[in-house]
């Protein structure tokens, strides 16, 4: 360990340095010294494993820190991390180069494909789209769904031969599916544009699939639609997607969820908006009022003296969260009812009541009643 470099001097930079200036400092060493560009050289061979152990453990946020109160010691006994080849280097920080877990930029600027065998490409992804009422999307469900997408076609087994026909290797690249153009002192590498990446060529292509190897199809597929979806939510359906035509994995179908819009209730994340119309009578005296909830129906306490727009909360009779699974609630908003149609008896009543109100006024009415008395009067002095 006493012979190790400073992870921070390896990279050149500073002990405070982000994450992204650490990253890009490895990309520009990575490339710097990798073993395509230094052919025979293994002093770059070194530095590029130097360069590999220093970003794996500053790019670790408990890494760094364990390195930078005990140095190379906190480490435990290897010191770091050991690369024992440049292929472990490609396996662990490929990624980080847009590959995916190969070698991403060193494909492209030195050819790839030398070292490791090629990712086949993979299978495009598809959408389709599922309505569900408040219900179901409350409980979860499932559903089935028609999608048209690739699959292998049956005539060629995916190959894209006719029966008889075989593939061969694409002449144009060799078989990578790959091809390389220099720029200067670097090469990029593309597409290949005879075989269109898949490395290979057929004289006699299958009727069926005209060489693809695939076939669009209209096909089922089920969809499991856990409880708590709102709308505009979007389900993974993982395999369901297109073949690869290469023979790389399939994609995914997602789909997106609209929930209809109920009559009853309206939804807020997770919690459930009821409004519900009480009389003059209720609010005064107060009641006990039954209100529907998703599955049943919830006693409700209205104390009296309640006012108009007051609401009152029925906890875990909303939507469950579609991550936790804990419900929401259901808010009961009241709201004054008046009456379009009155019998002669409630006439009467309210006739009574009006009167009442007027021989026995309250404060708040009294005061306004006087303001009202005051206006007029100040009128009446500015006339004369």
């Amino acid at each position: 360990m006493a012979d190790k470099r400073d992870y921070y001097e390896v990279l050149g930079v500073a002990r405070d340095a982000s994450k992204g200036v650490i990253g890009s400092a490895y990309r520009k060493l990575a490339i710097k010294y990798h073993p395509d560009s230094n052919p025979d050289n293994e002093e770059a061979v070194e530095k590029f494993k130097e360069a590999a152990e220093a970003y794996e453990v500053l790019s670790d946020d408990e890494k760094r820190a364990r390195y930078d109160q005990y140095g190379h010691a906190g480490l435990g006994d290897g010191g770091g991390p050991q690369f024992s080849s440049v292929e472990d280097i490609f396996e662990a920080f490929g990624g980080m180069f847009g590959g995916g877990g190969g070698g991403g930029i060193f494909d492209s600027l030195f050819g790839g494909g030398s070292r490791r065998q090629q990712r086949s490409g993979r299978g495009a992804d598809i959408r389709c789209n599922v309505t569900l009422d408040l219900e179901e999307a409350a409980a979860g469900c499932s559903k089935t769904v028609e999608v048209a997408r690739n699959e292998l076609c049956d005539s060629c087994d995916g190959s894209g031969a006719a029966p008889g026909a075989v593939r061969e290797s694409c002449v144009r690249c060799g078989g990578r599916g790959q091809v390389v153009q220099s720029a200067g002192i670097l090469r990029v590498q593309t597409t290949c544009p005879a075989c269109q990446g898949s490395g290979s060529t057929v004289a006699n292509p299958c009727v069926d699939c005209r060489g693809e190897g695939v076939v669009s199809k209209q096909t089922e597929i089920k969809v499991n639609i856990p409880a708590g979806v709102d709308d505009g939510t979007r389900v993974r359906i993982t395999g369901q997607g297109e073949v690869s035509p290469q023979g790389g994995s399939t994609g995914d179908c997602y789909c997106f969820i609209r929930v209809r819009k109920h009559n009853v209730f309206e939804r807020h994340d997770d919690h459930l908006v009821l409004r519900i119309p009480l009389t003059y009578a209720q609010f005064v005296l107060g009641a006990e009022v039954d209100v529907p909830t998703l599955k049943e129906m919830e006693s409700v306490t209205i104390p009296a003296g309640t006012q108009t727009g007051e609401v009152f909360r029925v906890r875990g009779a909303g939507v469950p969260n579609v991550h936790t699974g804990r419900n929401g609630d259901l808010l009961v908003e009241t709201r004054v009812e008046i009456p379009v149609k009155v019998s002669p008896a409630q006439k009467e009543l309210l006739r009574q009541l009006a009167e009442l109100e007027e021989t026995e006024v309250a404060p708040e009415r009294k005061n306004w009643m006087d303001s009202i008395k005051d206006f007029f009067s100040v009128a009446e002095e500015d006339e004369q």
